[in-house]
């Protein structure tokens, strides 16, 4: 009679446990396609609103032209402008432009923020540089970079790096600094290196908040390489939307204007699956 009731019982267990559990995952699946779906759906609904008002002539077609007729205008730079006045050509300058921009900031940032996050003293001398100059628009010192580097690819590079750096570094001290100080504790009780902390604890641990300054960063390379194609450059993004001001080409300039709203959508797509190749542990929700 025991053994049937030990039965019954661990048979009551999977009722009650592994039921909830399974409809638990489910309503959690359901969820995030509804939100996919809204995520979908919404900027499809715009567009057809946007549409319709300009077809009706709701809306001023000069400044707001129709989705359609962007589209006709992303279709000629891609397909009937050559190479070197493409769409593709620009958007392939942009984003080298940007890429080494954006590493050479973000790399000693991410460098910098954990020994900051380590080392009171580091910090202590670092901080208040920093204070002082990460609230200057870094548009504003665009000309001084000029000046520096002159107008040629070193210029844009050192443009974004600045602004990068400051997005990170702030990111990655702040991370370190918020890891629980019972791990640093025991890397310390097990006489690891500071090397070691630094790789195996500060850096995992923060992680999750350098690649929250990462997107930031990200976000502001796009910015300051936009702004510094429209002061000097002859190809880019920034140059298309610039010379599409300047001829009053208005589908043209919502094409870069679109451009980079796509590039920024697909770049956090693909900062969403290094973080989650990177940082198993973290909860995605």
């Amino acid at each position: 009679m025991s053994i049937t009731v030990s039965a019954q019982s661990r048979v009551d267990v999977k009722r009650h446990v592994i039921r909830p559990a399974n409809s638990s995952s489910r309503s959690g699946l359901l969820r995030r396609n509804g939100e996919r779906l809204v995520a979908l759906f919404m900027p499809v609904a715009l567009l057809l609103i946007w549409e319709i008002l300009g077809q009706l002539g709701l809306i001023d077609a000069r400044f707001f032209p129709p989705p359609s007729d962007i589209a006709g205008a992303f279709y000629d730079l891609t397909f009937n402008s050559g190479w070197e006045g493409s769409l593709l050509f620009q958007v392939q300058t942009s984003l080298a432009r940007a890429c080494i921009g954006f590493l050479i900031g973000a790399l000693p940032a991410i460098a910098l923020g954990v020994v900051m996050g380590l080392v009171p003293l580091v910090r202590a001398a670092v901080q208040p540089v920093v204070g002082a100059l990460f609230p200057i628009p870094k548009v504003a010192i665009l000309p001084l970079i000029m000046l520096i580097f002159g107008i040629g690819e070193a210029s844009k590079w050192a443009i974004i790096a600045i602004g990068v750096f400051f997005q990170v570094l702030i990111a990655t001290s702040t991370g370190v600094r918020n890891i629980e100080k019972i791990y640093l504790d025991v890397g310390r009780n097990f006489k690891a290196k500071k090397l070691a902390v630094a790789f195996t604890i500060a850096l995992p641990g923060a992680m999750p908040t350098i690649f929250a300054g990462l997107r930031l960063g990200w976000g502001i390379s796009l910015l300051l390489l936009v702004t510094a194609e429209m002061v000097s450059s002859d190809s880019g993004i920034g140059f298309l939307i610039w010379r599409a001001w300047q001829t009053l080409s208005i589908e043209e300039m919502y094409v870069g204007l679109v451009t980079v709203a796509i590039l920024g959508t697909i770049s956090f797509w693909l900062f969403d699956a290094a973080e989650r190749l990177l940082i198993p542990w973290k909860q995605h929700t």
